[in-house]
């Protein structure tokens, strides 16, 4: 599994023995233990190994390097680093980013200064990397990509039929980079296989026209809101929008009518002076989504809780306002 996920990406993203490859990602996840250092060893490439990420680090070591792969935290704090100049991106070939959502505008913000457009990817500990978007060729900003070469992807409904493009539905795999089962858990292998062979990666998706893959979010976050089904990611897309949104993180929480209530959690650019006017975030969602959608309360935060790859915890915010609407 693993050494055919490093030979397609290899090939996909260009590496030769001419890279050189600035690490900094935390050698306890896939992301840096199997999907930088395999590229490296698999070519033969040089590497700047930094035992963590510290952003003045980064700036001093990219004049050397050809290739960054990170989360989407290095992206925000290059560009607001400045030392972050043509000087010091100069010899740059790809940047990669992984693991958390990269937000449309760090992407953009991203590209329109260095002229790079990062190169965002898809995959999970038990599959590696499942698509990418091209090294040469179109990069959609907020999409995962294609496919990769031999590696099936599948977009089905609950009842495991097979949905067409901009249909959203639950994200299924199947390929040689396809792990065999979870270490003494037969049962949960049994739960999370079909019958076919495919593995449920527990992600929402849909494929475009162009067939790239976006990811709508976790199953599990999914928001079920008086019967209607409530993806959190398209109700953050709108969100982020919004003047002055720096994040944001949509969650379902318990509703005396509803079921579950939508609920978002956002950081202002300023949230210290907690500036937030909700009343014209709510105005201005009304005019983008339906009704249903819109959230019927809205917390402000100086900073939204993740994980050590950058993901937002919505656990841990789901159990911070799980008695929202008993007030």
């Amino acid at each position: 599994n693993l050494s055919s996920n490093a030979t397609t990406l290899q090939q996909a993203w260009g590496f030769s023995k001419d890279d050189i490859l600035l690490h900094a990602l935390p050698l306890f996840h896939v992301h840096g233990l199997f999907v930088a250092l395999h590229c490296v060893l698999l070519s033969g490439t040089s590497m700047i190994f930094l035992s963590k990420f510290d952003v003045d680090e980064i700036i001093k070591n990219l004049p050397k390097v050809t290739v960054l792969m990170g989360v989407p935290t290095y992206y925000t704090r290059l560009l607001s680093h400045p030392g972050f100049t043509e000087a010091a991106y100069k010899n740059m070939r790809l940047f990669v980013s992984g693991s958390a959502p990269l937000l449309k505008e760090v992407s953009d913000t991203f590209y329109d200064k260095t002229g790079h457009r990062v190169l965002e990817r898809y995959g999970m500990t038990e599959t590696i990397m499942i698509t990418s978007n091209p090294l040469n060729g179109e990069r959609i900003s907020g999409s995962v990509g294609l496919p990769l070469p031999d590696i099936n992807v599948r977009i089905t409904d609950d009842n495991g039929a097979v949905l067409g493009q901009n249909e959203t539905g639950n994200i299924q795999v199947s390929g040689p980079n396809v792990f065999n089962g979870y270490w003494r858990k037969p049962d949960k292998t049994k739960e999370e296989f079909i019958e076919d062979g495919y593995f449920k990666t527990g992600d929402v998706g849909f494929f475009d026209d162009k067939n790239y893959l976006s990811i709508i979010g976790r199953s599990k976050d999914l928001i079920i809101s008086g019967g209607y089904n409530v993806y959190p990611k398209e109700i953050e897309t709108a969100i982020n929008e919004f003047e002055n949104i720096k994040e944001s993180a949509v969650i379902g929480t318990p509703h005396p009518d509803f079921g579950e209530g939508v609920v978002a959690v956002v950081v202002t650019n300023n949230s210290e002076n907690n500036s937030l006017d909700t009343a014209k975030l709510t105005s201005f969602l009304k005019q983008q989504l339906a009704n249903y959608k819109v959230p019927k309360l809205i917390f402000e935060l100086d900073k939204l809780p993740v994980n050590v790859m950058g993901k937002v915890q919505k656990n841990v915010l789901r159990e911070q306002y799980q008695d929202a609407f008993k007030n």
